[in-house]
């Protein structure tokens, strides 16, 4: 990822942050049928590794995790709040007229190889940790649980896990930095004023 020095995210929390925010991620691989992309919830275990764990799973029937058993280099992208800039929310526009329009957001991208496994009790592990997480907060949380067990075994069945040690972490929060503090302050101002919800989320991220 392109990332000037002023747009990088260099605090190891910050970006677990990031990833623990995105409810579904993007997993891209190369492998013997090319470039492969799938669109998964995963759960961050930082306390396991430098970086921190990734779990997830794959439908079996995805030839994607194919991929990650043959040893290819997954990149993981975690997409946050973005917002389109328009040249009107800078001051300069009336003084000027040198501006354009750009694009803020913030991401996360993770690399490293993954291991694999097929074991029910780790599948079970991951679903369950998967489904906790998402489930939080509804006044009736479901769980696995719920389930007949012998359902579960076969949807179990169905699904390939896997674990992605994080190797390389790369963070970018791209909020205007690079501009004065009164066009930071109309960026700002200009998306926390928008109807639409992605723009206020970015504008909370500059206060």
């Amino acid at each position: 990822m392109y990332t000037p020095r002023h747009f990088a995210i260099d605090d190891l929390h910050e970006m677990h942050q990031q990833i623990l925010g995105t409810r579904l991620a993007m997993i891209v691989t190369h492998g013997e049928q090319g470039l492969q992309a799938s669109h998964l919830p995963l759960l961050l275990r930082p306390e396991e590794g430098v970086n921190g764990t990734l779990y997830g799973h794959f439908a079996r029937a995805n030839p994607q995790w194919k991929a990650l058993q043959n040893g290819a280099e997954a990149l993981v992208i975690f997409a946050g709040a973005d917002a389109y800039v328009s040249p009107g929310f800078y001051p300069g526009k009336a003084e000027h007229g040198k501006v354009v329009p750009t694009w803020n957001y913030v991401a996360v991208h993770a690399y490293g190889t993954a291991e694999v496994f097929t074991d029910a009790e780790r599948l079970l592990d991951v679903v369950s940790g998967l489904t906790d997480r998402h489930e939080t907060g509804r006044a009736q949380p479901w769980k696995v649980a719920d389930a007949p067990a012998d359902y579960i075994e076969g949807m179990l069945k169905a699904i390939v896990g896997f674990a992605l040690p994080i190797q390389r972490l790369e963070g970018k929060s791209k909020l205007s930095q690079n501009r004065s503090t009164a066009d930071i302050a109309g960026v700002r101002e200009g998306l926390a004023a928008s109807p639409d919800v992605q723009d206020r989320a970015l504008a909370h991220l500059m206060r």
